[in-house]
């Protein structure tokens, strides 16, 4: 044990507490929709924000003052590890993610950077063991490094990309060993800044055998986690060539990795789509390549991605509706990439951010199991479009032509008259529920 945390107590459930340090929402053993509440959530702490970040932003230097900076050494990051899993364990977090630049410094050498890897990922077996803590996923930082400021798979660099395979080769090993459930790729470097200086077409055709490659080693060393894509439309570029759902499918669908490659759908990436977060579920449910999902929220006064922890129960209430509704998590969960305000320095903030996110998600999965259960809202969809199910209706979609449907709307004397859509009272019907 560290004493990062003294003071503060294993986090339970008692929806009577006078604390906020408790859970009145998620309770780990409730059933929901026939599973433990804790197996639907399947909830994640984010490394990367919770250890890694500093506090710094664009206009200013790190604010946070924590027991392991400088992050340069192997020392360092054991001591890291030690407050990390020591969290997991006050949270009762069933599982974590890290990206490989997380959770070991950076070394002289590729060489160097692989060992401390290897090193690290030795020390978090001992951990995990210990604590029951899983890995959720892993992934590689091809984004900090100033040798990927042209990007990584699409980079005009063949040196780069090189550097960049042999990245990911070494992380899905790490993630392999520690048991990890999926690996994701997030390519905030691979789009452009000007089109003056890019071949799309190129690029294009690198990104497509970067992801063969990936998914062709994960079949040779027998890797049973699912392969991600976190799609975002743009920063840290101007442009990136995962800009939604809708564009990692037909990235997928054209290189015919539809069926190896799902997706891992931020609720901040979303709404810097123009989405909102339920509508990039729904697409990817659709399209069944629905994996796991980063959850945090935007400051919708911000152009940019803030990463704060969810508080808003309706909104997360319709993503999980989505998720419910597409079966659930498999390999996948709700990873927290959120992080603290930089003016929230105690540890204890660190701690009172995953507990209240952890809560607001409870209530949210609650509300959309409810709603399920209910069918409300399938009962209206259902209503909506029933005039579909007429045989003569089918036959139209499936065999009609332009001229069989001009004869019948002549024929029939058809003069469609606009039925409501109903928005408001389905809004209504929701408020019931969250």
């Amino acid at each position: 044990m560290t004493n990062f945390f003294d003071g503060i107590e294993q986090i339970r459930y008692d929806p009577s507490a006078e604390t906020d340090l408790a859970y009145r929402h998620y309770n780990p053993d409730e059933i929901v929709m026939g599973k433990r509440m804790e197996d639907q959530l399947r909830f994640a702490v984010a490394y990367w924000h919770s250890f890694a970040w500093e506090g710094g932003d664009p206009f200013g230097g790190r604010t946070f003052d924590r027991p392991w900076y400088p992050q340069d050494s192997m020392e360092m990051a054991r001591a890291k590890a030690d407050v990390a899993f020591e969290m997991f364990a006050l949270l009762g977090q069933p599982f974590f993610c890290f990206h490989d630049a997380d959770v070991r410094p950076e070394g002289a050498s590729f060489a160097e950077s692989q060992r401390n890897l290897e090193e690290i990922v030795d020390y978090f077996g001992e951990k995990m063991e210990a604590t029951g803590t899983k890995l959720l996923w892993g992934t590689a930082n091809m984004f900090t490094h100033r040798r990927f400021m042209a990007g990584a798979a699409t980079n005009p660099d063949p040196d780069v990309f090189a550097w960049s395979a042999a990245t990911v080769k070494n992380c899905i090993d790490a993630t392999k060993k520690l048991g990890g459930q999926n690996y994701v790729l997030w390519g905030g470097r691979e789009g452009y800044e000007t089109l003056l200086n890019t071949d799309l077409v190129r690029e294009r055709q690198q990104a497509k055998r970067f992801l063969q490659m990936v998914v062709d080693y994960k079949h040779k060393i027998g890797f049973d986690g699912a392969i991600l894509i976190e799609p975002k439309p743009q920063e840290p570029s101007k442009h990136q060539y995962d800009y939604d759902v809708n564009t990692v499918y037909s990235f997928l669908k054209e290189f015919g990795l539809e069926g190896e490659v799902k997706m891992n759908i931020e609720q901040g990436h979303a709404i810097l789509a123009g989405h909102s977060f339920e509508h990039e579920l729904a697409m990817a449910a659709a399209f069944g390549i629905l994996g796991s999902i980063d959850m945090n929220r935007n400051d919708y006064q911000s152009g940019w991605d803030t990463d704060q922890f969810p508080n808003s129960v309706p909104e997360v209430a319709l993503a999980y509706y989505e998720i419910l509704k597409a079966g659930g998590f498999t390999t996948g969960g709700t990873n927290f990439d959120a992080k603290l305000r930089r003016q929230s320095l105690d540890p204890v903030d660190l701690i009172a951010g995953h507990v209240g996110a952890m809560d607001v998600c409870a209530r949210g999965l609650k509300a959309a199991a409810a709603m399920l259960e209910d069918g409300g809202l399938e009962k209206a969809r259902a209503e909506r479009y029933a005039g579909w199910d007429a045989p003569k209706n089918r036959d139209m979609l499936e065999n009609g032509t332009l001229e069989s449907i001009t004869e019948r709307v002549l024929t029939e004397g058809i003069d469609p008259e606009p039925r409501s859509g109903r928005q408001e009272r389905l809004e209504n019907y929701i408020n019931r529920f969250v």
